[in-house]
């Protein structure tokens, strides 16, 4: 069971997080940090950066005052709010300890870690107060990233399992999301997807039986409720569904959470905290035929489109365009060709400058800023007989850049431009829906 920030946001909703875990047998819970505590940690190692400590120290004056506010209103017994807040104050003396040190990448990753290593012994402490026999366990003994930033799930199970077994009476297990440990042994991140990652991680790692991820909203929605009137949950999703979703915008789950669970053949649901009785949405193995489920939409997209002459027949001009972009570590979300040119579409334009200087030694380079793609997810197989035709006509009157079909069984995407995002979701929300 993994909970976000905004489920751990106060005393109160930490009460409420324990009496939904307590609904369950013998689980993990993964915690994030107190919502608006990782934004400060953030600002914290950024005045000690710029070498403020005492901007630094004012925050963390301001982080002390609201935790131990949390203290007292989390605990009743007088023995646990001082075994809590005598913790937290050894966290905040090492927040005030690092300005004393010239400031490394290092310092910043450890400053950040803090805000789930608080949550997790706040949660614990509570669990335990209740009479509810609970063990932290220590995200960073058994966690690690390599080289490449990528975790491995059968060091997990190895260095995990143990730690389970070892408490063969506890009923439930808190530990950290978030953080690791990298391949030189320093504290770090997972950076994408967070502290869903993790839970994933742990739920595959473990073979659960399912990976709770409890967020603020009801589910994976049919398209964007910021955007669109009426959306619905959708109920169920196979892993592909959901994992094309994620990437192309669904912002409820990160698309690294869904391989892990994937791969360990672990069901994973997305349930809201604030209405636990919501059905939610379930993402699984299982494929429903001739069903369109949703559609996503993500922004700050950037189209670029180069044309050569010489490409006619040309051997070697596609290697030679993907390995600028392999060069400079940058993804293409979509690729569609002709016999004279190519056009890719990319999020990360912090490299874009020198993409388009190698791009034009091959043809003339076009680039469109401030594209969305829209994407379209379900069974979209081609023996589905206008499926496409009804997703195109609900798109006539919209001017699309880019197609992508056919890369995927479950995926069309277009490429417009954010101007016409809003029309687009809601026509193809009323001819698919």
């Amino acid at each position: 069971m993994k909970f976000g920030g905004t489920s751990v946001g106060s005393p109160q909703r930490m009460k409420e997080v324990a009496r939904l875990v307590e609904q369950n047998d013998r689980s993990i819970v993964v915690l994030s940090a107190m919502s608006g505590t990782t934004n400060t940690l953030v600002e914290i190692a950024d005045y000690y950066a710029k070498s403020n400590r005492e901007s630094a120290n004012a925050l963390i004056g301001k982080l002390r005052t609201t935790y131990m506010n949390h203290v007292r209103n989390l605990y009743s017994t007088e023995e646990v709010k001082a075994k809590t807040a005598d913790f937290l104050e050894t966290i905040f003396t090492t927040l005030l300890s690092y300005g004393k040190d010239a400031y490394t990448p290092r310092i910043g990753r450890e400053i950040v870690s803090k805000g789930e290593i608080m949550s997790t012994t706040m949660m614990t402490n509570y669990f335990n107060e209740q009479g509810i026999k609970t063990v932290l366990l220590n995200a960073l003994e058994f966690m690690e990233i390599d080289a490449d930033k990528e975790p491995s799930v059968s060091n997990i199970a190895t260095k995990l399992q143990p730690k389970i077994d070892a408490y063969p009476d506890a009923q439930y297990f808190i530990t950290q999301g978030f953080i690791c440990l990298n391949h030189d042994g320093e504290v770090d991140n997972l950076q994408r997807g967070g502290s869903d990652y993790t839970a994933s991680l742990i739920g595959a790692a473990l073979r659960a039986e399912v990976i709770e991820i409890w967020t603020d909203i009801d589910g994976m929605h049919n398209n964007d409720p910021r955007v669109v009137e009426n959306t619905q949950p959708v109920h169920q999703l196979h892993f592909e569904e959901a994992a094309e979703l994620a990437y192309f915008g669904a912002k409820i789950l990160h698309p690294t959470c869904v391989l892990p669970a994937k791969a360990a053949g672990v069901p994973v649901k997305l349930l809201n905290t604030m209405d636990p009785t919501a059905e939610g949405t379930v993402i699984n193995s299982i494929f429903r035929e001739k069903e369109i489920k949703a559609i996503a939409a993500k922004d700050n997209i950037t189209a670029i489109k180069i044309v050569s002459s010489r490409m006619l027949l040309q051997t070697g001009f596609l290697r030679k365009v993907f390995e600028i972009f392999e060069t400079y570590h940058t993804s293409i979300d979509m690729v569609t060709t002709s016999e004279v040119g190519v056009s890719m579409s990319i999020d990360n334009t912090d490299y874009l400058a020198s993409i388009v200087a190698e791009l034009k030694k091959y043809g003339t380079v076009e680039v469109d800023r401030n594209m969305c793609i829209i994407c379209v997810v379900g069974d979209l197989i081609a023996d589905n007989v206008g499926y496409e035709s009804k997703i195109t006509n609900a798109l006539r009157n919209i001017p699309i850049r880019m197609i992508s079909y056919g890369g995927s069984n479950h995926n069309i995407s277009f490429l417009i431009s954010e101007n016409d995002k809003q029309a687009a979701l809601q026509a193809l929300s009323k001819e698919i829906f």
